[in-house]
C-alpha cells in the first residue's frame, strides 16, 4: 500500500512516457512490498501524488537537465534493506528509461528516498491504520493471516534497524 510523492519537472518527459512511468513506479513499489501489481484491490490502495517543481536548482543555479525526486512511503515492515535497494535501483532505471535518450543517462539526477512510516503513525479513513488492518485488506480479508504477517514484518524491520551500525 504505497503512497508515492513523485517530483517531475514540467516538460521533462513526453506525456505518454510520463503516464507509463507513473504506472511503472506504482508497480515497482507494489511488487517490492510483496503483492501482485495486477490486483485491483492492491492498486486501489496505492496512491501517487505528482509534484511539478517549476525549477530545480543545483548549487544555487538552475539545473541543466531534469532532476527527479521520488519518495515512496510505506507502513513499517514493508521494505527490508534488499527491497529498499531494489526500489531505488528499479525506480532510477524506470525514470532513465522514460527519458528515452532525451537527456544523458545519468542516475546522479535521480534521488529516491524509501520511507517507512512507524507502526501506529499511518493514518487513513480518519484514524490510525495498523499494518495488520492494511494487510487484511490486501490478503483477502484474512485477519489472522494479516496479524501474523504484520507481526513478522514489523519484528524483522525493527531487528534490522537495531542491528545496523551507525555511520
Amino acid at each position: 500500500m504505497p503512497m508515492l510523492d513523485v517530483h517531475i519537472p514540467q516538460g521533462a518527459l513526453r506525456p505518454e512516457a510520463e503516464a507509463t512511468l507513473l504506472d511503472r513506479i506504482t508497480e515497482i513499489l507494489i511488487r517490492h512490498e510483496g503483492f501482485d501489481p495486477a490486483d485491483p484491490v492492491t492498486r486501489s490502495a496505492s496512491w501517487l501524488f505528482l509534484h511539478r517543481p517549476a525549477a530545480v536548482y543545483i548549487g544555487g543555479r538552475p539545473a541543466d537537465a531534469p532532476h527527479y525526486k521520488v519518495v515512496p512511503s510505506v507502513p513499517e515492515g514493508q521494505l527490508d534493506a534488499a527491497k529498499r535497494a531494489g526500489v531505488v535501483a528499479d525506480v532510477t532505471e524506470a525514470i532513465l528509461d522514460a527519458e528515452d535518450g532525451a537527456w544523458p543517462r545519468d542516475p546522479a539526477r535521480i534521488w529516491v528516498f524509501p520511507t517507512e512510516i512507524p507502526e501506529g503513525h499511518w493514518g487513513g479513513f480518519g484514524r490510525i491504520r495498523p499494518l495488520a488492518t492494511i494487510l487484511a485488506r490486501l490478503t483477502g480479508n484474512d485477519p489472522a493471516r494479516a496479524r501474523a504477517l504484520a507481526a513478522e514484518r514489523i519484528t524483522a524491520s525493527r531487528t534490522e534497524r537495531s542491528s545496523t551500525p551507525a555511520p
